[in-house]
Order: C-alpha cells, then structure tokens, then sequence
C-alpha cells in the first residue's frame, strides 16, 4: 500500500498560493451547506508517522473551515476516567453531531497499532486482527448510520523520516518537536510499517476507504486533504436519499395457535408468600449490598438492563435493587424517546455515554433494545435498520463485558389478563393514575407482535457474556427476589 520511493509529489508557492482562495471558499460553502441540512455528520481520521505533517495539516484545514462547526479531538494517552471504561468510550464520546464535521487526531487505530508493533512478533497478528476485526464492524455502523467516515494516512519513507527528524533537531527553534518516543519509533520503523500495512489493507473498505497522503511536502498534502473532503462532503450533500432496503431474512412466520415460544413456556403461576419474601429480600439486598462493597468490585462496573411488559414491574423491581445499595454508587437512567440531540448521533450513542465507571452501578429502565422492539413494532425504524441492531447490539455488550462490566439484562414478563388488572388497578388509585396512558392501551393491542419482537430480541442477544434472564413476573414477591438472586449470582461468579 505503500511506496517505498518518494514520488516526489510537490506544489509550488505560486500554485498553492492560486488554489487556495477558492478551495477556502467552496470549502465555507459546502461547511455551511452540511451545517443547515444536518443530514449527517463527517468524521475525519487522521492517522500516520511521526513527522508526516498530521498537525499542520489539521491546523490548516481547521484555519480554512468555520471553527463553530468544527470539533478537534486530540486523543492521545486515555485519562483515568477513560480507562474505567470500555476502550470505544472515549471515542463514542466525541462523535460529533448531524451537520458538524469531526477530525479525529488519534484514533481508534492509534493504539491497535502501536500495540502490535511494540509485541512479539509471534503474539502480534492475532491480537491486531482482532481489533481490525471489530473497527470494520464500528466504521460499517457508523456509515450504516449516515455517518461519512473519512480515513487519511500521512506516509514518509524510511529516508524522508530520517531526514525530518535531522532537520527538526538541527534547528533550535524546532528540536523541541522531537521527543525520546519520536526516536525510540523510529528506531522500529520496519515494525510499525509492517503493521500500518496490515490494518490499512484489512480496513479499508467501500463504506470508509483510507486516502494516503505523502507527507513530504506541506502544500501538497494541504490541498490534497482539503480537496478530498470537499469532494467527499459535495457528493454526500448532493446524493438522493437512500430507499428503504429489504430485511436480510424474511419476516416472522404466521402465528399458529398453541405454538410454543419462549413467552408461552413461562410459568407465570410462580409465587412467594408474603412471609417468606419478606425473609428473601432481607437475604438477597444483604448479600447485594455485601458484593458491591467486596474489594474486587472497585475494578468492575455493572450494567443492568430492565425490560418487559407494560405494569410487568420493573420500577418496583429496581427500586429493591437501589435500597440494597450505598446511593452514591448506583445510577438509574430511564430511556424516553429519544432527544433531537441524541438523534443527531448514532442510536447507541446515548447510551455509551452513561456507562458507568468502576466500582458503580447504572440501572437502564428500557434501553437500546427500544430498536427491536418499539420500534420495529411501531414502524419507527426500517426493518433494514432493526435488523442489523441485533449485531451491533452484540458488539456493544461484548465491549463492555469485555472490559469487565457485568452485563444483567432481566425481561419482566406478565399475562395479558394479569397486566389488563393492573391497568385497570392504576386508573382506579389515585396515586397510581400517573402510570397508565394511552400509550398503554395502544401498546397492549399489538400484543402479539410485541411478543414476536420480544422471542427475536432473546434468541439473537442472549450471549455467554450478556445472557437474558427470563422473569415471571405475575407475582411481584417472585420477580424481584429472582432479579436480585440473578444479579448476585452473576457479581458472584465475575468476583471471583
């Protein structure tokens, strides 16, 4: 992928000099352009050796665009509050918004392949193809999601590094630009382009290509990197929308009456008396309250999903879960429809940013299961779209799992007779008018596709990592002290 020999590629003064008015103002003009339609946003990677002219590039680029509309990320060493989550976090974070562009000055790629290339030789490939294997599968969301993902490499043969690092030591105003690290890569120069090769080959796809900028001369790879976004930014801005495309398998079979599905084989009739679940509760919040504060759960965080039936209840449930906890250490985070902010971002974007760091614990009442189930239902979202959740929903849970989050996910599941008592109950108590709506009643009549996307969402998401637990929750007593035997059981085992 790379030249060995310099190719010499150079602009001089007077051309640059002539370019770049009108580069500078088509630029503004199709910033402004994207900035109004807020169709979506453009992320700009940049990545390559040192000495290559990354940052001068990016000062420059930044000079000739409307700095309001442009967000800067220089991600080098993680920060403490970013290792205490998944590796993606900090990059989720900053993403920018539909109608802003995004240049990423370090990457998902930096640390991939500084890692490889500092490794044994013989440990080397199999952990780097697996990275390049999951950002292939990050950057195809991020396009599938409207996002226009742009990949420039700054490259310097072996000689034209050598000589730029000379050049910068030798001035005195400029030797401060090269540091120990600088020297220390270089000496591995052989390594990292081994490496750079390897993941620029295997990630660079349709959906987001990398563009290799030769990184001798400043005016060249300027005009070459602000040209290749104004192209890029123009042919987006001015292509039709894209049609609705058709589910990767067929629908759900017809229903037949007495088919089993994993609804239908609960047993809803399970129950706790009074007594007994008065002395459960005190056992499971104790023993609860006694794992979340064991020495190990200062290196953990735990996730826990709550999903289920309208007045399957799971706002009972996760307040049994709170009250075993000290408060300062659990969050409860209630997913609604989402904001115009949040739907200028990838779906999952809005729940990246609340993972929790180490040693607390955060409560999702609904969460990003809300794609493939209100919203495949409800027709919020194209079947297309639904349909690749299910994936990515597996890799978001695998990030965070494999970091060392527990990842509990409970389905409180209730009878169609048992939740219409409930609802009739919540419109004849006063201080419980507040929890039925319309919606409610809406909701219960497409019952059935409710419980069509439900047996889906179970059979595609429950991994060894993120297993769902079924809870039969026609009796309150039985579901909460299953959802909090569940949970200890899980803190247990990821204890040690």
């Amino acid at each position: 992928m790379f030249e060995d020999a310099e190719l010499g590629h150079a602009v001089d003064k007077a051309t640059f000099d002539a370019r770049v008015p009108e580069l500078r103002s088509a630029l503004l003009e199709a910033q402004f352009a994207l900035k109004d339609q807020k169709k979506f946003p453009v992320v700009l990677l940049v990545g390559g050796v040192e000495g290559g002219g990354r940052g001068e590039t990016v000062n420059a680029l930044s000079s000739w665009l409307d700095p309001r509309h442009v967000e800067v990320n220089g991600l080098g060493e993680p920060s403490d509050e970013e290792l205490e989550r998944p590796r993606m976090w900090r990059f989720w974070r900053a993403l920018p918004p539909k109608g802003k562009i995004g240049v990423f000055f370090g990457s998902w790629y930096t640390y991939p392949i500084l890692q490889a290339a500092l490794s044994d030789r013989r440990v080397r490939w199999a952990k780097l193809d697996k990275r390049i294997e999951e950002i292939v599968r990050f950057e195809r969301m991020l396009a599938e999601e409207g996002v226009l993902v742009l990949k420039f490499w700054f490259h310097l043969a072996k000689d034209a590094q050598r000589r730029r690092i000379k050049e910068l030591k030798k001035d005195p105003h400029t030797r401060w630009r090269v540091t120990g690290v600088d020297e220390a890569y270089f000496a591995r120069y052989d390594q990292f382009r081994e490496v750079s090769e390897r993941t620029l080959r295997h990630t660079s796809t349709a959906l987001a290509p990398w563009l290799v900028v030769e990184g001798v001369d400043r005016r060249y790879r300027e005009l070459f990197v602000a040209e290749e976004l104004l192209r890029a930014v123009k042919a987006r801005l001015a292509a039709p929308p894209v049609a609705d495309r058709t589910p990767t398998r067929p629908g759900n079979a017809p229903e037949v009456d007495g088919a089993r599905t994993l609804l239908s084989e609960l047993d809803l009739t399970k129950k706790i008396a009074k007594g007994k679940y008065g002395k459960d509760l005190e056992k499971w919040q104790g023993q609860l309250a006694m794992l979340t504060r064991h020495k190990r759960f200062r290196d953990r965080s735990v996730v826990i999903v709550f999903e289920g039936n309208d007045a399957a209840g799971k706002g009972g449930t996760i307040r049994r879960v709170t009250g075993a906890v000290d408060a300062r250490l659990v969050r409860v985070v209630p997913i609604a429809a989402p904001t115009d902010e949040e739907k200028a971002h990838p779906y999952l974007w809005r729940f990246w940013r609340r993972l929790p760091r180490h040693g607390h614990i955060t409560i999702f009442d609904r969460s990003w299961y809300g794609r493939v189930l209100v919203e495949r239902v409800e027709g919020f979202c194209s079947p297309y779209d639904w349909e690749r959740a299910y994936s990515e929903i597996c890799d978001f849970e695998d990030e965070m799992s494999g970091h060392g989050t527990v990842v509990a996910k409970f389905w409180l599941a209730v009878s169609k007779d048992e939740q219409l008592r409930r609802f009739k109950e919540r419109e004849q108590v006063s201080f419980k008018t507040f929890k039925i709506t319309e919606e409610d009643w809406r909701n219960r009549k497409k019952w059935a596709a409710y419980s069509d996307a439900v047996c889906d969402m179970v059979a595609r998401t429950s991994t060894a990592r993120a297993p769902w637990t079924m809870v039969e929750a026609n009796d309150k007593y039985h579901a909460r002290i299953k959802v909090l035997k569940t949970l200890c059981g899980q803190l247990e085992t990821a204890l040690g």
